[in-house]
């Protein structure tokens, strides 16, 4: 019989608008985060991640502090990233800093590695976008690497070489670590080879056509004489009591972050009616009432196998308020009634 589901949670850190209207501090929405945090927690949520991002629009830029102060007012939730931009840090001291969240966390903490959707980081830390692949290759190896929590010797071209090198402190139990995936063939292979799990990031489109990719990371596992590891989905959503309402409080924080990530990349304006396509039952976006959600998110979960399924519930400029409730409607109402529609769903590999 396959273990429940696991439900959780993801946020950027977006910088939202106050009750006056006017944009939060950083500093305000970085305490936000860490509230919301703890009602993940007491609502009886899995899992708890944080962006690592470098612009104005969001305001967590170093996730693992974030997630420190998260694990001193929580008892039971994981803390971890989504994701964390490996191609523009150092493996040796992101270990470190993870190894020290799982220890304030007593064992909660988990990393999900990843390329990200932005390149803010690249210029900023001194790297070259033409280094990008290998960057993150390089960086994953030895990262995987270190996990063993031995000495390790390395020799690569984006930093400096490791001679039976040991790095400290040392974990109670290891640490849990994914690969965040966008939907290319080689980077569900690249998980596999490297024995971390899948977080696939869906932000658009219906689900199951990430479903070959699934199956591709089970084969790769297999081909390589493997065990089974966890398959996990990102999409963003919001929950309100109604669907009229989750939709209406959430459409303008999505207009605003999609115009202004558009304007950069040459989108076209974001409007209601895709809005609307990405709420219906082949989008992206699980926003709606908790019934609506909970069926949604299940049918996800059956269509991919899933181990877990983190819902990003921060998008834009929607409310510190209006999040909050939705933290609240996604453990109370929401989880209760996607562990009842699987229950007697057929079992699928996860």
């Amino acid at each position: 019989m396959n273990a429940p589901v696991q439900l959780g949670l993801d946020t950027f850190g977006d910088v939202t608008r106050g009750e006056d209207g006017e944009l939060l501090s950083h500093a305000q929405t970085i305490r936000n985060v860490v509230e919301q945090a703890e009602l993940a927690d007491q609502v009886g949520l899995s899992f708890f991640g944080v962006g690592e991002h470098h612009r104005p629009d969001f305001a967590v830029s170093s996730p693992e502090i974030v997630l420190a102060a998260a694990a001193a007012r929580t008892s039971r939730i994981h803390l971890g990233t989504a994701v964390t931009v490996l191609s523009s840090d150092d493996p040796v001291r992101l270990f470190e800093r993870f190894a020290t969240l799982d220890a304030i966390s007593n064992g909660r903490a988990e990393v999900i590695l990843g390329r990200g959707s932005f390149i803010e980081s690249f210029p900023l830390f001194g790297y070259e976008l033409s280094d990008y692949e290998t960057l993150f290759e390089e960086k994953l190896d030895l990262f995987t690497k270190l996990m063993a929590e031995k000495p390790v010797s390395w020799q690569g071209r984006t930093r400096a070489a490791l001679v039976d090198a040991d790095v400290y402190p040392k974990t109670e139990n290891g640490l849990k670590a994914w690969i965040g995936v966008g939907g290319s063939p080689e980077s569900v292979v690249r998980a596999a080879r490297h024995g971390l799990g899948l977080m696939l990031a869906i932000i658009g489109g219906p689900a199951a056509r990430f479903r070959p990719f699934v199956d591709l990371y089970h084969r790769s596992l297999d081909a390589m004489g493997l065990p089974a590891l966890p398959v996990g989905v990102h999409s963003p959503g919001h929950i309100a009591d109604t669907d009229q309402q989750a939709w209406e409080e959430a459409f303008p924080g999505f207009e605003s972050m999609h115009n202004t990530i558009g304007r950069e990349r040459g989108w076209p304006p974001y409007n209601r009616m895709r809005f609307q396509q990405d709420v219906g039952p082949e989008g992206a976006v699980y926003a709606g009432s908790p019934e609506t959600v909970a069926r949604k998110i299940a049918t996800t979960v059956s269509q991919l196998g899933l181990t877990r399924f983190d819902m990003k519930f921060s998008t834009g400029t929607l409310s510190h308020a209006k999040m909050m409730r939705s933290i609240e409607l996604y453990g109370t109402q929401v989880a209760p009634r996607v562990h009842e529609l699987l229950a007697g769903a057929p079992a699928t590999r996860a």
